[in-house]
């Protein structure tokens, strides 16, 4: 389609004898939230592996925008915008939240690591980074230290990271794992936030949230995709209920 920002074609990744992904292929359109859903070892996280730039795929290939990214690493696709969060949130629990945010800023201005310290004066990274953590909900809690935010602050925190980073792609990997209801509610509020502005790949089992959010879902099963459509077609979808929605679809 003309309006796809990822491209994805036949995009196989073996393990020994288990097939993690097999032949998937999937647009995600400029602006969209695309969910992709399926049971535990479906190969959900294997595939944005793939997206990232962390997995190398046996066969298949990756566009994003009019550039074949397939054989680029992780930090040349993170160059180009490809921004991910991972399941088991990644920030540095002994810095304050604005310091984790400030040093993704610093990253995405290209600045050495090396000048952490002056950074830490530096209003150009600090100002955009406590605008971050306000548009996040965590504008109160910038100064409070990673390992002291609730888990899911630590979430937040994490989303702040990487939109600290000007991404033209975000690829969240479970972003409500582990987290309250509350705190789901808010995330979700969150992220319905930025739709629009925002393209996003998000793998979730939460399925109120990606109802919630979601333009379009694509279900993952034993490695291949089984349905790409909008949430009203993918809770109608027989296939998608027998394999895995189940009784959730007459919800």
């Amino acid at each position: 389609m003309n309006d796809a920002l990822l491209h994805v074609d036949g995009l196989c990744k073996s393990f020994g004898a288990l097939r993690a992904t097999d032949q998937v292929s999937l647009e995600v359109r400029q602006g969209e939230t695309h969910a992709i859903i399926g049971p535990n070892g479906a190969g959900k996280t294997t595939l944005i592996g793939q997206l990232a730039g962390n997995l190398r795929p046996d066969a298949g290939t990756i566009r994003f925008g009019a550039e074949d990214i397939t054989a680029l690493a992780a930090p040349a696709r993170s160059r180009r915008g490809l921004a991910r969060s991972f399941q088991i949130t990644s920030v540095y629990r002994d810095f304050t939240a604005l310091d984790n945010v400030t040093l993704a800023v610093q990253a995405h201005a290209g600045s050495s690591f090396r000048f952490w310290r002056p950074a830490r004066s530096d209003e150009s990274l600090r100002t955009p980074a406590r605008a971050i953590l306000a548009e996040v909900g965590l504008g109160e809690r910038a100064d409070v230290l990673a390992a002291s935010l609730a888990h899911g602050e630590q979430r937040q925190l994490e989303i702040a990271m990487v939109l600290a980073t000007k991404p033209r792609l975000m690829l969240l990997d479970e972003p409500m794992a582990g987290m309250g209801t509350d705190e789901s509610q808010r995330l979700v509020r969150f992220l319905a936030s930025l739709k629009g502005r925002q393209t996003i790949v998000l793998v979730e089992h939460d399925m109120d949230a990606v109802f919630a959010l979601a333009d379009r879902i694509s279900v993952l099963v034993y490695g291949r995709i089984i349905a790409t459509g909008s949430p009203p077609e993918i809770r109608a979808n027989p296939e998608v209920r027998s394999a895995y929605l189940g009784e959730e679809a007459e919800a």
